[in-house]
């Protein structure tokens, strides 16, 4: 599983990858997590408000700081 945190630094952005991880260790999720800077790579997504977080390709929350229960969610599918 590969989780990208696109964003290009703020802290919003961080608090979304510091959230990700948690529920990962608690989960004991395996998941390659890549914060993504890149203005383009960032609109390639169609991503136009961060925090946004994709998984495996597939975007899943734009604009916003993700929840744990989210997470949670996003990971057991």
């Amino acid at each position: 599983m590969k989780i990208e945190i696109l964003g290009t630094g703020c802290s919003k952005c961080k608090k979304a990858k510091e959230i990700i991880e948690k529920v990962l260790k608690q989960t004991g999720v395996e998941a390659e997590v890549v914060k993504v800077e890149d203005i383009e790579k960032i609109l390639s997504y169609g991503v136009m408000v961060t925090p946004a977080v994709v998984i495996d390709g597939d975007v899943k929350l734009a604009g916003k700081v993700p929840d744990e229960k989210d997470v949670r969610k996003w990971i057991s599918q």
